[in-house]
């Protein structure tokens, strides 16, 4: 077995060279996220046959909203520390309803207990590997906005006012961006992106994180987390803003994500993988991990 230490793999000065965080890195990747939006539902307005095409699209960007929220609550997204607050408040949770600062204690604990039975996340991906026919009624629960209902009534379940504003005001400008465009119906397109595709796409990223690693209760990184080195249309749909370098995130929470791609590469060639069943060439990899033999 591979017993390279961390400290072997990676100098003292290289992880802090690629743990600052940077503000106009963090507004390109933001940015990044608005323009797909903004393509994905231009596509859509000027020809409703693309539709199915950007509700894809705007499902991997709620996925992308929601890894704005993550990297803000670890302050890794920006260096100036009100820009992640905001930020994470008032676009990345608000994309998807989630209250930003009760998902940062909840997943801060995931961290904490990472590779022990006290993980929250533990939840997400219990069971797997699963048989190919349990895989499959997941999936079949989120294509028909089953799990959508399911975390609606939770998510809504002591709403009050104050914690829904984010949401209703990004929904809010979201609808009067569109209606200026004179195309206030396109906004449906959001909400199935939303209810029949997002849980799966979640699905499909936790099952890559977590849901495959080696042993979920063991403390070694290599064996209780999982990377996935995805292609170009992954990226686009089901694994934006560098979240499928999960396994270097968990070593180093601090690395602002644009920034996990250089650490990846960096720790593989310098052979700290080597030996240990954490990281698959594609999702198409995952999902075969993921059924039980």
């Amino acid at each position: 077995m591979n017993t390279m230490a961390l400290s072997d793999a990676l100098t003292r000065e290289e992880l802090r060279h690629i743990s600052q965080p940077a503000d106009w890195r963090g507004g390109l990747m933001l940015a990044g996220d608005f323009a797909l939006v903004i393509a994905a539902f231009a596509l859509a307005i000027l020809s409703p046959w693309f539709a199915p095409i950007s509700t894809l699209v705007l499902a991997g960007r709620q996925l992308a909203f929601a890894i704005v929220m993550h990297d803000c609550a670890h302050r890794s997204l920006f260096r100036t520390g009100w820009l992640n607050e905001f930020v994470g408040k008032w676009i990345g949770g608000a994309a998807i309803d989630a209250p930003f600062l009760a998902y940062r204690d909840y997943h801060l604990k995931h961290h904490k207990y990472a590779g022990t039975p006290d993980d929250p996340d533990h939840v997400l991906v219990e069971g797997y590997p699963v048989t190919k026919d349990s895989l499959r009624r997941k999936f079949i629960r989120d294509f028909t906005g089953q799990t959508f209902i399911k975390e609606l009534a939770f998510a809504w379940k002591d709403a009050t006012l104050a914690g829904k504003l984010p949401f209703l005001v990004f929904q809010g400008v979201l609808i009067a961006a569109l209606a200026l465009a004179g195309a206030i119906w396109a906004i449906s397109l959001w909400w199935a992106a939303r209810i029949f595709i997002f849980p799966a796409i979640m699905r499909l990223r936790n099952i890559g994180e977590h849901g495959v690693a080696l042993d979920r209760y063991d403390p070694e990184p290599r064996r209780n987390t999982h990377t996935t080195k995805a292609n170009w249309l992954e990226r686009l749909l089901v694994a934006p803003n560098h979240v499928h370098y999960h396994l270097e995130h968990h070593m180093f929470a601090a690395v602002p994500p644009y920034h996990l791609p250089r650490l990846h590469r960096t720790l593989e060639s310098r052979g700290y993988f080597n030996g240990f069943d954490c990281v698959s060439p594609g999702y198409q990899t995952v999902v075969r991990k993921a059924v039980r033999s």
